[in-house]
């Protein structure tokens, strides 16, 4: 993205608070739910009991994705930790899935199949107002970071979230979304429970946070897979690439180009490029070292340049043919 052109090592440190505040948030928002569900015999209070434990996890997990992946290279990570980030990630998400949705459908099932008996609901009010102030809070840490860094990138914050290779942020956005959401669908079970005296509202509105609670772990997993099997950079800073590369004296044509985005600060770069016949071997060195330090300055994240020296197609057209 120019998209991911001026990420840089400061944003890790925006994410790891985004984070630690949304952990804190979940942590006391599940034992409160808990025991507002208990008091309540309320099943939707009990899914997003449920749910709130799977976000902690989540955000733990997540923290761990942070520390591990800042790593520096090494011998045997020549290429550095980047990628274990969204290793960690992908098994946030999974807690989501086990640890929030698979609950929350098992229960909202039981609840219809089997009934519950409804007790007081003023405490699971209460705790639902808490929490809902408690997430939104949260989730407002997580915009901000999110329209902070598109701005930075002149582009739609929506854009951003979607296509931003840092997956701890958008986890936490995605997951506190959902969670107000999931607060929403409580309460209005509550709600259809007390006025009806049935307990079957209760079960829909456990059901339902547990298909929103799918789908977020669906998207998450989907994004760290991406990056995990390997994502190029966007279209428009290939081009950009292509043009710091061609700008360089010497090279004359980019024949083959390979990008790889390694971490939210961090994206390789690797290409096949001819240079002119008549530069010497000093000549291409220096002018390897040059598109190395442009493509840096105009894409602070690219952290690795790899060039080949290869025949152009011209050259290769102009061998087939005298053969």
């Amino acid at each position: 993205m120019s998209d991911e052109k001026s990420q840089g090592r400061g944003s890790d440190g925006e994410s790891v608070f985004t984070v630690v505040v949304a952990a804190a948030a979940n942590l006391g928002i599940a034992v409160a739910k808990v025991v507002a569900g208990l008091i309540s015999g309320s099943s939707a209070m009990l899914s997003e009991a449920a749910h709130s434990v799977a976000d902690t996890v989540t955000e733990v997990m997540l923290l761990t994705a942070l520390k591990r992946s800042g790593k520096p290279a090494d011998e045997d990570h020549p290429l550095g930790y980047g990628p274990e980030r969204y290793i960690w990630a992908m098994l946030a998400a999974v807690a989501t899935f086990v640890g929030g949705a698979v609950f929350s459908l098992y229960d909202g099932v039981h609840t219809l199949t089997r009934g519950e008996e409804l007790g007081d609901p003023l405490v699971s009010y209460l705790v639902l107002a808490v929490a809902f102030l408690l997430e939104g809070f949260s989730l407002r840490t997580g915009i901000r970071q999110v329209r902070g860094e598109a701005a930075r990138l002149r582009m739609p914050a929506p854009r951003y979230l979607r296509r931003t290779p840092d997956t701890a942020v958008k986890a936490v956005v995605m997951e506190d979304s959902a969670a107000l959401a999931g607060l929403l669908l409580a309460a209005g079970g509550l709600l259809g429970g007390q006025l009806s005296g049935s307990g079957v509202w209760d079960g829909i509105a456990s059901i339902l946070i547990g298909v929103l609670l799918v789908y977020v772990a669906w998207v998450l997993c989907r994004s760290n897979a991406q990056l995990l099997i390997g994502r190029p950079l966007p279209a428009e800073m290939r081009a950009g690439v292509r043009e710091e590369l061609l700008s360089v004296p010497h090279i004359v044509e980019v024949v083959e180009l390979t990008t790889l985005i390694q971490g939210p600060a961090e994206s390789l770069v690797a290409a096949k490029v001819d240079f002119r016949d008549a530069s010497t071997a000093e000549e291409i060195e220096w002018a390897c070292e040059e598109a190395a330090q442009q493509l840096r300055e105009r894409y602070p994240s690219i952290q690795r340049v790899y060039l080949d020296p290869t025949p152009g197609r011209a050259q290769r057209s102009a061998a087939r043919s005298g053969g």
